[in-house]
C-alpha cells in the first residue's frame, strides 16, 4: 500500500504539471529574484551591476531524488541617461526539473527598461518603468519513465511490461519555442529606509504550442502577475518589509503575501541588516475553490552590497498527509557592484 501510494502521489504531482503546464515556476523568495518577477525591474537598483542565484527544491520528501529542482541565475545592470533617468539591461538563465520522468524545462531570455523620473529629488522620487523580455525556452520529457494507470496491477504494485495505452500519443521528447514578455513598475522612494511599490507583468504574450504531440496544439497561457511591496522603518534600528504577489495563470491563481521584520545590526559605515519574514501561500483546487497551500519561513541577511536567503515552506495543503508537512527549501544570493557611479537614492532595496 505504501509502494502505491508513493507511485500514486508521483503520478499525480507530474500529471499535474503536465496537464497544467501554464503554471510556471515560482519562488517563495519572489523579491530576490527580481528578473523572474517582472522585466521592467531590470537595473532598478541602487548600485551599477547586480548578480542573482535562486535554488529551490520541493517535495523531496514525497518524491525523494526525483524531487522538483529549480534553478536561476541572471546579471542585470543599470545605465544613466541624462540626469534622471536610467537604461536597464539584463539577461536571465533558469532551469525546472520535476518528477521521475524528468520533466524539464530550461530558459534563456535577455530583458531591458528604461526608468523616467516622475518627481522628486536627489533623497525622495518616484519613477515610472517599462520593460520587456524576449527569449528561447526548451521543454523535454523522458517517455520511457512515465507511468500509466493501466499499468498499475490492482494489487498495489506497479507493472512496465503492461500496455499503458497511451502508444503514440506523443511524437516528440522535446521542442523548443521562443516567449516573449512586458511590464510596468511604479515606486516612490520616501528617503535612504523607506520606499514603497507596485508592478504588474504580462508573459507568455506568444502563447506557444506547448503539445509533445507535433499534429496537436496546446497553447500556454498567458500569465498575468501583480506585485506590491515596500519597507518601512518602525524605529531607529527595526522595520517592515511587507510584500504581495499575485499570478493569474488560465485555470490557475496563486497568492503570496507577508511581510518580513527587519533588524538593522551595523553602524554608519558598514550597512548590516537581518530579516525574519513569515508569508503564506494561497492557490486554487482548479474548479474547487480556494487551496491554503504553505506557510513559509524566511531569512535574509544583508551585508553591504551582499544578501544571502532562505526560506522554507510548511505544507498545510491536504498533501500534507504524505508529506509530513514538509514543503521546500530555498537559497538566494544576490550580489551588487555599485562603482564610482553615485547619484543619490534612485529606488527601494530590493
Amino acid at each position: 500500500m505504501k509502494s502505491f501510494k508513493s507511485i500514486l502521489i508521483t503520478s499525480l504531482l507530474f500529471l499535474g504539471g503536465l496537464s497544467l503546464s501554464a503554471q510556471d515556476i515560482h519562488f517563495s523568495q519572489f523579491y530576490m529574484s527580481p528578473l523572474n518577477l517582472n522585466p521592467a525591474m531590470t537595473g532598478v537598483m541602487n548600485c551599477n551591476i547586480r548578480l542573482v542565484a535562486n535554488y529551490r527544491n520541493q517535495w523531496a520528501s514525497v518524491l525523494r531524488s526525483n524531487a522538483y529542482n529549480t534553478y536561476s541565475v541572471s546579471y542585470d545592470q543599470r545605465i544613466p541617461v541624462g540626469r534622471y533617468d536610467y537604461f536597464g539591461i539584463g539577461g536571465t538563465f533558469w532551469g525546472d526539473r520535476a518528477g521521475e520522468a524528468n520533466f524539464a524545462t530550461l530558459t534563456g531570455k535577455m530583458s531591458a527598461s528604461y526608468s523616467k523620473r516622475m518627481g522628486g529629488d536627489r533623497n525622495s522620487a518616484n519613477y515610472l518603468v517599462v520593460g520587456a523580455e524576449a527569449g528561447v525556452a526548451q521543454r523535454s520529457i523522458d517517455f520511457l519513465k512515465l507511468r500509466w494507470g493501466l499499468q498499475h496491477d490492482g494489487e498495489g504494485g506497479y507493472d512496465g511490461s503492461l500496455d499503458s495505452g497511451e502508444d503514440g500519443v506523443f511524437d516528440r521528447d522535446n521542442f523548443i519555442f521562443g516567449d516573449l514578455a512586458a511590464g510596468l513598475l511604479w515606486f516612490m522612494v520616501f528617503d535612504e529606509n523607506n520606499s514603497l511599490y507596485l508592478g504588474g507583468a504580462f508573459n507568455h504574450l506568444n502563447r506557444s504550442n506547448q503539445s509533445f504531440n507535433s499534429n496537436d496544439e496546446d497553447l500556454l497561457y498567458s500569465r498575468f502577475t501583480f506585485h506590491a511591496g515596500g519597507e518601512f522603518m518602525m524605529g531607529r534600528r527595526f522595520g517592515l518589509v511587507p510584500g504581495v504577489i499575485v499570478m493569474n495563470q488560465g485555470p490557475s491563481f496563486q497568492v503570496n503575501a507577508g511581510t518580513s521584520f527587519k533588524f538593522l545590526l551595523g553602524n554608519r559605515r558598514t550597512y548590516q541588516a537581518f530579516q525574519l519574514g513569515l508569508w503564506t501561500r494561497i492557490s486554487n483546487k482548479i474548479e474547487t475553490g480556494v487551496l491554503n497551500d504553505a506557510a513559509i519561513i524566511s531569512t535574509r541577511f544583508d551585508y553591504e552590497n551582499f544578501s544571502l536567503g532562505f526560506s522554507y515552506d510548511i505544507n498545510i495543503s491536504p498533501l500534507r498527509v504524505a508529506s509530513n508537512a514538509n514543503g521546500g527549501f530555498e537559497f538566494s544570493l544576490a550580489y551588487k557592484i555599485c562603482g564610482l557611479e553615485r547619484r543619490g537614492v534612485y529606488c527601494p532595496n530590493f
